[in-house]
């Protein structure tokens, strides 16, 4: 015999939400007295609990649902692949847009706000978006990428925007909301598609299964202790897999609190927000770490001790401090320690799988530079070389529409293959970075540029360092630095050679691992999008070929010793 929901009519409606774990967790923490806060919406000004941001993404999923046509609402009620687009800054909007687009049974393409629109036109693209979904702040730049593409590709799909003018003044009874009684919808379909950075190509869209959504939110609220009295400061990017699988969906399905602040990172107003307290996590990449750092070298610690001591209290007020994306330098988690005498936790993970490495919320024991233990539930193998491959329950589930990169992206265990190089002590990892970029071969041996760049960093004088392998004949690869100076004038350094700094490190670093080649620049190191540092494009454009005909460039020779 099969299943009742074979003999009864399918059980659908306006205020019925689809019969997934996600939205059985959001209706409790809806339906609570009072419902607590879900968003706080700094640039809108708004306040919102788990029972409106329901509601809104219920009269959202109507007016999505009326732009569909008949093959899409049949692949969505037959539960096949639907993807629809979301642009939009981290906030309300978004947030209601996500849920809405995900209580369709459809799949979330979030984009950056501010992205150019050839580029959203090939996720768009890319995805066979059904729709695109916009905020106040984006449906400018909505309508141009649907008309762009309706001009350029004849792909033609509805926008609908603003988000926010959907919202209603009285929301929908919580009480008069439900679960579906069909099936539970497949949980190995896809609930998003986070985008790569695409420095080695095109972006490859890593489809995350529903599990995504639960599962691993869950297993990161379980591990960092999130509960519903916890309150996140949401910075980070919303399309990228920090900002959504790490400070929003763990939150959300733990019942917290998100306070979101999008636009520009600006380290005073985050400093004068931590200063006012109310935050338990904070969760940022190292460049954040080391802006919030500086400006606190460079604007507080020279101020009156009781303000100083005010924004110190705030930072150590906030329970947890996470921080992904690339390894934290060990200068900038010194100057954290010291100050808020509790370590910022470090993690290791991709887009593909998650954070699969944690360094744990009691870290004692945990060696300098580790980036922790393997968490539960998952797989790793280090080869002979180092590479480290990964197999776990929250894997996404392939890359969009490219079944040959999907496929070799494993090993013929099914391991994924990171592309990073690590070594483990006992039960903890040490990432060295990534196989293609931070691994610089010269003269026979392999170096990190993680571990060259953390010895630069430790100089009093260097604010930002990046380290990577030069092409060259006599030694293969030549470790080359491009360093950003300190304008602090109580460093001990205000200008730099290559032999100072080669001096300065030697006791430090083994020859080998010397930089030979130099170059300075003035302020920040340019940043992508996700405030990382992108290797693939700087250094061929800091280090081209010709680079010893440039004047800025310092080389090293034992005979000439440097190169102004």
């Amino acid at each position: 015999m099969g299943d009742r929901t074979l003999y009864v009519p399918s059980h659908l409606g306006r205020n019925v939400l689809p019969n997934l774990p996600f939205f059985h967790k959001l209706l409790r923490y809806a339906q609570r007295k009072p419902s607590r806060t879900a968003v706080r919406d700094i640039n809108a000004g708004l306040e919102k609990t788990y029972h409106d941001v329901l509601s809104d993404a219920l009269v959202l999923r109507v007016e999505l649902e009326k732009m569909m046509s008949q093959k899409t609402r049949r692949d969505l009620s037959e539960d096949k692949e639907v993807y629809i687009g979301l642009l939009a800054p981290g906030g309300y909007e978004y947030t209601v847009g996500f849920i809405a687009i995900l209580a369709m049974g459809a799949a979330v393409v979030p984009m950056a706000a501010g992205l150019p629109v050839e580029e959203a036109s090939y996720f768009l693209h890319k995805a066979q978006c059904v729709a695109l979904v916009a905020s106040t702040t984006s449906e400018a730049l909505a309508q141009s990428i649907v008309r762009s593409m309706g001009e350029r590709k004849n792909f033609h799909i509805p926008c609908l925007s603003p988000i926010a003018s959907f919202f209603l003044s009285t929301p929908i009874s919580a009480e008069d909301v439900i679960i579906s009684s069909n099936r539970m919808l497949d949980m190995n379909g896809a609930s998003a598609v986070i985008f790569t950075s695409g420095t080695t190509g095109p972006p490859k869209g890593a489809v995350q299964r529903r599990t995504w959504l639960t599962g691993n939110a869950e297993a990161d609220a379980d591990f960092y202790r999130i509960t519903e009295k916890d309150v996140v400061l949401h910075v980070l990017p919303v399309h990228h897999a920090s900002g959504v699988g790490l400070t929003f969906l763990p939150f959300l399905t733990a019942g917290a609190c998100i306070e979101f602040r999008s636009g520009g990172f600006d380290t005073a107003w985050t400093w004068e927000r931590w200063r006012r307290g109310g935050l338990t996590f904070f969760s940022g990449v190292p460049t954040i770490y080391m802006r919030m750092m500086r400006y606190y070298e460079e604007n507080i610690a020279n101020q009156p001790t009781d303000m100083r001591d005010e924004y110190i209290a705030g930072a150590r007020n906030i329970r947890t401090m996470l921080c992904g994306s690339s390894a934290l330098p060990g200068p900038v988690q010194e100057f954290w320690e010291n100050l808020r005498q509790l370590p910022i936790l470090t993690r290791y993970g991709a887009t593909e799988f998650g954070a699969v490495i944690k360094t744990d919320l009691d870290p004692t024991g945990t060696p300098r530079n580790s980036v922790g233990r393997v968490v539960e539930s998952v797989a790793l193998k280090l080869e002979d070389d180092g590479h480290l491959l990964v197999k776990c329950p929250y894997m996404f589930s392939k890359y969009l529409n490219d079944e040959k990169a999907t496929r070799e992206a494993h090993d013929k265990d099914g391991y994924f293959k990171s592309g990073d190089i690590a070594h483990r002590e006992g039960k903890y990892y040490f990432i060295l970075g990534r196989a293609s970029i931070d691994i610089i071969k010269s003269g026979g041996y392999k170096i990190s540029a993680l571990d060259v760049e953390r010895e630069i960093l430790g100089l009093d004088y260097v604010s930002e360092v990046m380290v990577v392998g030069v092409e060259d004949e006599e030694f293969g690869q030549r470790v080359a630095a491009t360093i950003s100076l300190k304008t602090d004038p109580n460093t001990t350094r205000n200008s730099l050679t290559l032999a100072e700094l080669r001096e300065d490190l030697q006791s430090k670093l083994n020859g080998y691992k010397m930089p030979t080649i130099l170059r300075l620049v003035k302020g920040e190191l340019p940043k992508s999008g996700t405030a990382k540092v992108q290797k693939k494009i700087l250094g061929p454009k800091f280090f081209p070929p010709n680079y010893r005909d440039i004047p800025d460039v310092q080389v090293w020779s034992k005979k000439k010793r440097s190169k102004l």
